[in-house]
């Protein structure tokens, strides 16, 4: 299947600043006003515990809702028929063959995130640890190619605590000392080695709705509170290629094979 929408150039492009950087931020909006819309009304109720499909959202998700801590729902298109049409975007799905230099993309995880507006001297727990994602990733086979799309649903600016990505930091291989959960980011920036030649440098995710990133899963990235006023709402559409397979009776393999949750968004290739 060849990308309908992107010139070889700019697939070129795509590919070329993804594998040098290990992200790519494309802030032209994937999705329109309206299903912005509707994904954001649909995660928001989802988190005060509304449910339009009949299910529930994966482990992890409680109906109890702190204003000033990050909240994060596993699977929360389980209980929403927004969030599975906004998953199921062929746009999402070219943009992310194009980048990787894939035959196939699947979604086989979704986070929805809300991390509430404070003011700067408010100690929320809204902080996101400097972290690699592979590092939580050990139920896939160790040569997998997974990555992670991060799609905006409000406007997130500089004051909104969006994503800090390093810049090459997936070249560096796994490293001790990440923690997506610790709230001192100095401390844990501290307790990383960054190989000899190479420098630490910060990349802020800055998104309108509906414009979308995407990054290595060995990429160290984290983000900091948010101090603007309003919520910051954004989904971790954590996705798979053609180059991965699950270990054997693993959680990351419950719902691939239902693909109204876990869509194929580009390719026809169907793995285990």
């Amino acid at each position: 299947m060849t990308n309908k929408n992107l010139s070889v150039i700019e697939a070129d492009r795509l590919f070329n600043e993804f594998n040098q950087d290990g992200f790519l931020i494309y802030p032209t909006p994937l999705l329109d006003a309206e299903m912005v819309n509707r994904a954001r009304v649909g995660l928001m109720s989802v988190r005060d515990g509304i449910s339009d499909t009949g299910e529930e959202p994966a482990s992890g998700w409680s109906h109890t809702v702190s204003p000033t801590a990050l909240t994060k729902i596993e699977q929360p298109q389980l209980a929403s028929y927004a969030l599975r049409d906004a998953l199921a975007n062929s746009r999402l799905g070219e943009l992310a063959a194009a980048a990787l230099g894939a035959q196939m993309v699947q979604v086989w995880w979704v986070q929805g995130l809300v991390k509430p507006g404070t003011i700067a001297s408010t100690q929320a727990a809204t902080t996101v640890g400097w972290h690699q994602d592979k590092s939580y990733w050990s139920d896939w086979q160790e040569s997998s190619q997974l990555f992670t799309a991060w799609l905006a649903l409000s406007d997130v600016t500089e004051d909104a605590g969006p994503m800090v990505f390093v810049r090459g930091s997936h070249r560096w291989g796994m490293l001790p000392g990440g923690d997506f959960f610790a709230q001192n980011q100095e401390a844990i920036r501290a307790s990383i080695h960054i190989p000899h030649g190479e420098q630490w440098t910060e990349v802020l995710d800055i998104l309108p709705a509906g414009g979308v990133s995407l990054h290595h899963q060995l990429l160290f990235h984290g983000s900091n509170p948010n101090i603007s006023t309003g919520a910051r709402i954004s989904l971790a559409i954590h996705m798979r290629t053609e180059k991965s397979a699950p270990k054997p009776d693993t959680w990351v393999a419950k719902y691939l094979h239902r693909h109204e949750v876990c869509p194929v968004i580009y390719g026809d290739t169907d793995l285990p």
